[in-house]
């Protein structure tokens, strides 16, 4: 019988969840997924900060809310049966004074609706009791919040499409897509693919991977880099489990924080500043390329106007230890200069409109034989396998219509 033969591109942990789902679905289908690093899950999987989230920030119905909520127990449960460390120590969301108040409500309201459990408003002295050094007049208890490890899910979820028979080819860049002779044909750096169906998880690159198959998206991917610092090992007491502050409400980032990790350490951060390169992890690196790609774009101005204070302070924080530490010290105040020292740092893929809004919702949407996962920041790692059955959903009819041929997708040998 025919396979039908599908493509993905990107093996961060969005892609090779969406793979795992086609897989289950379509058991009989010739499955390849296309990654331009050496290993999957090389960049927003496995630079962020480990936490499963709860779903208590999204607006209640938005596909951030719904998918979170039961992306996070699918997580843990994932994480539970295959040994994957997960720790479920619980989140404190602190007010520190009394204007954040009523955002705290907001949040408690927020959550509930959400349907995340066990949320409870707690008092100074039940903070205290959960987090001894935090400094809060109220806050609220998210005792299911959990951390793991996204690098390990998903080299997992690689090892399971392999096992099922599916290729992950990595060092295959993707530099053109277009439809010939009724299937989609994909150039790579490793050779020609040609597939009755593709989905595009890029990531970073999405919008650009959405421009080549024609997609209409009007948005543009911009990357903000948060960078984190972590406390030193005889300051690690200080925190138990996660410590928030309330977060602004005009903006999709949480304010810095602390965060233990599953493996040990505490980290803290991260600001959100705005990275000169798609894949900037250091304040020295730099693309040309991207930087125009971004301030060419009429959106990105619109947005500058819009927040210039508060990308000053998050770029006085990235440039000054001490503003940064004198943020952390708002939740945590025994905390001194000599107990921090420098973390790490993630790229975050933040769509943003011609108007100048970040996108605060998932986007789909969809070209000729491909779907295109355009904006999915966090918590895409948390709701990974629940957005894996969303798309699955959104494409199941357009997987059924498609035209199968004998043929397995393999590369061909590129043009001369």
């Amino acid at each position: 019988m025919a396979q039908t033969r599908i493509i993905i591109i990107g093996a961060g942990i969005v892609g090779l969840a969406t793979a795992m789902e086609i897989q289950s679905r379509y058991p009989g289908a010739a499955l390849t997924v296309l990654e331009k690093e050496p290993v999957v899950a090389s960049h927003q999987t496995s630079h962020n900060s480990g936490v499963i989230h709860s779903g208590i920030y999204y607006k209640p119905g938005s596909l951030k809310a719904r998918l979170c909520v039961s992306g996070a127990a699918a997580m843990i449960r994932f994480c539970e049966e295959h040994r994957i460390p997960v720790g479920k120590c619980g989140k404190v969301i602190v007010a520190t004074e009394p204007a954040e108040l009523p955002r705290l409500s907001d949040l408690m309201t927020r959550g509930r609706a959400n349907g995340v459990s066990g949320l409870r408003l707690i008092s100074q002295e039940e903070l205290r009791e959960l987090e001894p050094h935090a400094a809060g007049i109220q806050a609220i208890h998210v005792p299911g919040t959990a951390i793991t490890d996204f690098r390990q899910v998903a080299q997992k979820y690689a090892e399971l499409i392999r096992n099922r028979g599916g290729e992950i080819r990595c060092g295959s860049r993707v530099s053109a897509i277009g439809n010939k002779s009724g299937e989609l044909r994909i150039a790579t750096t490793s050779g020609d693919y040609a597939a009755d169906y593709g989905i595009n998880c890029a990531g970073l690159n999405s919008d650009r991977i959405g421009q080549m198959a024609g997609c209409d998206n009007r948005n543009r991917i911009v990357p903000f880099r948060g960078e984190y610092y972590q406390l030193t090992a005889i300051r690690e007491h200080l925190v138990r489990g996660l410590i928030y502050p309330v977060p602004d409400p005009r903006f999709p980032f949480l304010g810095v924080h602390f965060t233990r990790k599953v493996h040990g350490g505490v980290e803290a951060g991260p600001n959100a500043v705005f990275a000169f390169k798609r894949e900037g992890y250091r304040k020295s690196d730099i693309s040309l390329a991207d930087t125009c790609n971004a301030i060419t774009f009429p959106g990105f101005w619109r947005m500058a106007r819009l927040n210039w204070r508060s990308a000053v302070g998050e770029y006085h924080r990235s440039l000054s230890t001490r503003a940064f530490l004198r943020d952390l010290r708002k939740l945590v105040p025994a905390l001194e200069a000599g107990g921090l020292e420098p973390g790490g740092a993630g790229v975050r893929a933040q769509s943003l409109d011609r108007e100048g809004r970040l996108v605060d919702d998932f986007v789909f949407a969809e070209s000729s034989r491909m779907m295109h996962v355009l904006n999915v920041p966090s918590p895409a790692a948390t709701a990974s396998l629940a957005i894996a059955r969303a798309i699955a959903d959104r494409v199941a009819t357009r997987i059924a219509n498609t035209t199968t041929c004998a043929v397995v997708a393999q590369p061909m040998s590129s043009p001369a």
